[in-house]
């Protein structure tokens, strides 16, 4: 019979379990800071019913979904009710306008699962990732102060993470379509097709997006477009500088007037919670492509790798889950795509290859002295060190080869000689070198070489 090629499709994120470890700290790093400033978890189903997933049609994202059926359904040639999620947000809107009496409100949430969207298959793109998010849902109102709250949320998941140096970046949807409304550009519908195209300005460049803004599917006046442009160029260097440069853009209609006061206030609140000024900045060319953002947006970027682009991003939306219930659930959120900014990090050489999380191997050395090890492993593991017996015999240097390769830095001999003066030799494989330790002070020893090797990096 013909073997099956072992294959994976492509657009998957599959790692050998060192670089797994790598994955899963980062992931355990985001969660402890979501939980950090009291975000609770959730879990949705990856399928949904299609219809309450495409709520709203013609995107690029709702083009790219998986319906998913089963294989009785498929006998009986029936179209798939069912699909798997392309984000979090949309199974977070059905979530709270299910679950919305059983909710506290303000409902602050976080969600990390898997995605799913069919993306053409090239570098970097998946078809499956892991998305990191958190939202904070009100009910009826929402305050602008949970606006400033997550950059603060931001900062401290980044600061710990240690991939650089990061700058969070601010925007406003009214600020912006405020100011092109002074312009000339007052069609609500028209504003958002502006924006589209000021959301392209860092991936296509100022050519395109005046000559699209200019031609014949915009028709704006030049002179209103040089204005659009010099807006969306404006960057702060400080707080007060953003404060200034907000201040410099005149007076303006409602909308714009509504987007500075947000904007001012938010920045105010952002120094307040102690986010460092170097670590946040006024951008006026942030838009954010989707729809349903409408005040405050962000984009976080990496300083000294730009070109990874955003590697945290989200912003306010006034009824995100206006398709299920009559209820004014207004929100703010960011999202993390992890699966992508891990491989751009590895790429760039950012992050690398982890340590086992396997601390010590309990090695062999006489098959009839089994229950030995095997009890010398079971106190390690009860005083909280992971712990790996080998219960195949074999040569020591073997077991020692096998340790290496799997990354675990350290072994325990416990052969006559240890048996008969009551100590165990413990082997630093990274180091190379060894030591006798009294038994009954292999815990303590172990937990002091353990703490310099992870202070140590």
């Amino acid at each position: 019979m013909a073997l099956t090629p072992a294959r994976t499709m492509p657009g998957v994120l599959e790692l050998l379990p060192l670089d797994q470890i790598a994955f899963q700290r980062m992931l355990d790093t985001i969660r402890r800071n979501y939980e950090r400033f009291g975000f609770l978890p959730v879990e949705t189903p990856a399928i949904e019913y299609a219809d309450v997933l495409l709520t709203k049609t013609g995107g690029e994202t709702e083009r790219q979904v998986y319906f998913v059926q089963s294989t009785g359904a498929l006998e009986q040639g029936e179209k798939p009710d069912l699909a798997l999620r392309f984000d979090l947000t949309v199974p977070l809107a059905r979530y709270v306008a299910e679950h919305e009496r059983d909710l506290n409100f303000p409902f602050r949430r976080y969600q990390m699962q898997r995605v799913y969207r069919g993306e053409r298959a090239q570098r970097g793109r998946f078809r499956e990732f892991y998305q990191c998010d958190i939202d904070v849902i009100g009910k009826d109102s929402l305050s602008i102060r949970y606006d400033a709250e997550l950059p603060a949320v931001i900062y401290s998941v980044f600061r710990e993470l240690a991939i650089g140096p990061f700058t969070i970046q601010l925007n406003n949807r009214k600020l912006m379509r405020g100011y092109f409304e002074s312009l000339g550009v007052a069609d609500a519908e028209q504003q958002m097709l502006v924006l589209r195209e000021v959301d392209k300005l860092d991936k296509r460049g100022a050519d395109y997006v005046r000559d699209t803004l200019t031609g014949e599917g915009f028709g704006l006046a030049a002179a209103a477009v040089e204005k659009i442009l010099a807006f969306v160029q404006v960057r702060s260097t400080s707080l007060q500088d953003a404060f200034d440069k907000l201040d410099a853009l005149g007076a303006g209609p409602e909308a714009l007037e509504q987007g500075r006061a947000e904007l001012k206030e938010v920045l105010g609140l952002i120094h307040a919670l102690g986010v460092p000024e170097t670590h946040y900045a006024l951008n006026l060319s942030i838009a954010r492509g989707l729809d349903y953002y409408t005040g405050i947006v962000y984009e976080t970027t990496l300083n000294e790798h730009p070109q990874i682009g955003s590697i945290c991003s989200g912003g306010r939306y006034e009824n995100l889950a206006a398709q299920y219930t009559k209820s004014h659930l207004p929100g703010v959120g960011i999202s993390i795509g992890l699966s992508r900014l891990y491989w751009q990090l590895r790429e760039a050489g950012l992050v690398g290859t982890a340590q086992s999380t396997v601390d010590v191997l309990v090695t062999q050395m006489d098959e009839a002295q089994l229950p030995a090890y095997l009890a010398l492993a079971g106190e390690l593991r009860a005083a909280g060190i992971a712990t790996e017996a080998v219960l195949e015999a074999g040569k020591l240097g073997k077991q020692f080869k096998y340790a290496d390769r799997a990354g675990i830095r350290f072994a325990v001999v416990l052969g006559e000689d240890e048996l008969a003066k009551g100590v165990v030799t413990v082997k630093d494989l990274r180091r190379g070198d060894q030591f006798e330790v009294a038994r009954a002070e292999l815990v303590k020893t172990l937990r002091v070489e353990l703490e310099q090797a992870a202070a140590m990096g």
